[in-house]
């Protein structure tokens, strides 16, 4: 496709935007995906091309997450090779199927998991609850198994369901979560743009320019979830979830 001016100036302020969201609670693709499409980037390209800008992102603010002992890591492993086989078939499943079916299963789902978020005050709230390490693992492996596919696959809203399932179902405390879940996510954004990169789908100079904004967008986003911890994680949550909701709903 041809590149111009005005491509560059609607996918990269968005990028950074959707950099900003996804390093605080994932979906960012709810907004990077439309910025390509909206641009004039053809759909599989943009697909493809977005997996490029929001892995460079996700690397950014994994390493800041890491750095600052916002990981368990005892789980991460684990999360991570489940992630990595989750998005191989994922992502080979999304150039040979339609994504219809499974944007229909998310519609009784999405509101299903907006609940639970809005009755569950505070994400964080795991420490009276029990749970062995091995059983902690297991739902953890299995989970990012399950989201790591969804993630090959589909895309937009990965990191938060991978944050809800990690906080309610393995009882990781939140701060644990985020960054555990951002090593799970790393993985699996970084399987799917190798099959996609193999495909020739990758808009290589939009999607490193679009790179560099993505970047800065994790950057200023992880150092929020550092300061702010739950607080800002779980407005962001619902807000993801919505605009998912009406993403499948309005078939954008």
């Amino acid at each position: 496709m041809e590149l111009t001016i005005q491509t560059f100036l609607i996918v990269c302020p968005l990028v950074f935007l959707a950099g900003l969201v996804d390093s605080i609670a994932g979906g960012g693709g709810l907004i990077s995906l439309p910025a390509y499409l909206l641009a004039g980037v053809p759909m599989h390209n943009a697909i493809a091309t977005n997996k490029l800008s929001s892995a460079t992102g996700t690397a950014i603010s994994t390493a800041r997450l890491c750095k600052n002992k916002f990981v368990d890591w005892g789980v991460a492993l684990p999360c991570i090779s489940m992630a990595l086989v989750g998005s191989f078939a994922g992502a080979h499943i999304a150039l040979l199927a339609s994504d219809k079916i499974l944007k229909w299963m998310l519609i009784p789902v999405l509101p299903i998991v907006a609940f639970y978020v809005m009755k569950k005050k505070n994400l964080d709230d795991n420490s009276n609850v029990e749970i062995s390490r091995k059983k902690q693992w297991i739902l953890c492996a299995v989970c990012s198994l399950a989201v790591g596919c969804y993630d090959g696959f589909y895309g937009p809203g990965t990191g938060t369901f991978l944050l809800i399932l990690y906080t309610g179902v393995a009882k990781l405390p939140v701060a644990k979560a985020s960054g555990t879940m951002k090593l799970a996510n790393l993985s699996s954004n970084i399987m799917a743009l190798v099959v996609f990169l193999f495909s020739g789908k990758i808009v290589i100079y939009l999607g490193l320019a679009a790179s560099v904004f993505s970047i800065a967008g994790h950057y200023v986003g992880s150092g929020m979830v550092m300061k702010n911890g739950n607080k800002i994680v779980r407005p962001i949550i619902l807000i993801v979830l919505v605009l998912l909701f009406i993403k499948i709903i309005t078939g954008m």
